[in-house]
């Protein structure tokens, strides 16, 4: 196979509710597609990375920058056997793992075309149909957060994860566990606390959340394992674990109980097969993050949650969620029993909506 040329595309997208985290609140998403063309075949990737670093130091703007200027010279016409040489061939990029990933996983979708394969089997997956949680951002009210979570239990979701911050923590994770008992309920706390916050922290563990996530710095593992020893409920990580050996570094300090994967996060589908076979190996399962991406994105996340340790409802929920319209068809669709079905078709299963994206596009490059 060769990369014969790469189109970069960055598409606004409006929300259709604005989503709160404890690090900013979005309303309109800067989409960053790259289409890759492999022996007159297109593969389409989602650069994750947003319009400010906030969640990651990586932005739409650095990632067009690393593309550009360093990714694909790096990889123009050169010789690969399969797509995950990709990763290894960008190893001299120290960092920009969402850059990397936005082309890797385009290459791995136009594999799969080639080859006549769903995505999902490529990749070694071996469950057709994965479990769906949803992500709920931080509202105004307890009443409010209760109606939203309603509304997503009533569509079948297995799990509800919201987000917290200093403030906005004890009172609403009480008032959902009085009004469910018996709810699959976790945290997220995107890196707001810190081990001064220690002791209310310990108060969630009344609650028998399933996880609290990242509650401590982006950058940080060590604190995490002095937190994580006082704690009874699991800590997940996510902001802090960028690769394989951040994992191992995780679950051999007691940092962790659990590892949420994002793909732009790790760089990447090879990256990611790599960790979850290493989680499994230690008893850790893994789950798949949301990054409100497109349904290119979406797309990718369904197929790497068929991977043998996704063992865990992720944040893969259905397109209307965040769009009216997305720009795959179909749309993604989630069963009353809070499944997705991967689809058969090769490669991601899903077709681009050309004439919306191109509708969409603020701006594009052809790199060949």
């Amino acid at each position: 196979m060769r990369i014969r040329s790469l189109k970069l595309r960055e598409l606004r997208m409006q929300l259709i509710a604005p989503f709160e985290t404890s690090f900013g609140r979005s309303d309109i998403r800067r989409i960053f597609l790259v289409e890759a063309q492999v022996d007159g075949v297109s593969g389409w990737g989602e650069v994750t990375a947003g319009g400010n670093p906030f969640y990651s130091p990586e932005t739409v703007d650095t990632a067009w920058h690393l593309i550009r200027d360093f990714i694909w010279p790096l990889l123009k016409d050169q010789p690969l056997e399969t797509a995950e040489q990709v990763s290894e061939r960008l190893k001299p990029i120290r960092g920009h793992n969402m850059a990397k990933a936005g082309v890797e996983t385009a290459v791995w979708d136009a594999e799969a075309r080639i080859k006549q394969l769903p995505l999902w089997k490529l990749l070694g997956g071996t469950r057709e149909e994965i479990a769906c949680g949803v992500s709920i951002g931080i509202q105004s009210s307890c009443e409010q957060l209760q109606a939203l979570v309603q509304k997503e239990l009533e569509a079948g979701y297995q799990r509800i994860k919201i987000k917290i911050k200093p403030g906005w923590d004890l009172e609403p994770v009480r008032y959902l566990r009085e009004r469910y008992p018996q709810l699959r309920l976790m945290v997220d706390a995107n890196s707001a606390y810190s081990l001064d916050d220690t002791p209310l922290l310990k108060e969630l563990d009344r609650f028998h959340l399933m996880m609290i996530e990242q509650p401590l710095a982006w950058d940080d593992i060590y604190d995490h394992a002095t937190l994580q020893k006082q704690l009874h409920t699991p800590i997940c990580l996510d902001e802090s674990v960028h690769s394989e050996a951040h994992a191992r570094a995780a679950i051999g300090m007691g940092a962790c109980r659990i590892i949420n994967i994002k793909l732009g996060r790790v760089g990447g589908h090879a990256a990611a097969r790599r960790m979850q076979a290493y989680c499994a190996a230690h008893g850790v399962p893994v789950w798949c993050g949301g990054m409100l991406e497109s349904g290119i994105g979406r797309a990718h996340n369904i197929a790497m949650s068929t991977l043998p340790n996704f063992t865990l409802p992720g944040d893969v929920s259905a397109s209307r969620r965040y769009w009216k319209q997305d720009i795959i068809e179909p749309e993604v669709e989630v069963t009353t029993r809070g499944t997705i079905p991967v689809r058969q078709e090769p490669g991601l299963g899903y077709q681009p909506r050309l004439d919306l994206i191109e509708r969409l596009t603020i701006r594009q490059e052809v790199l060949s």
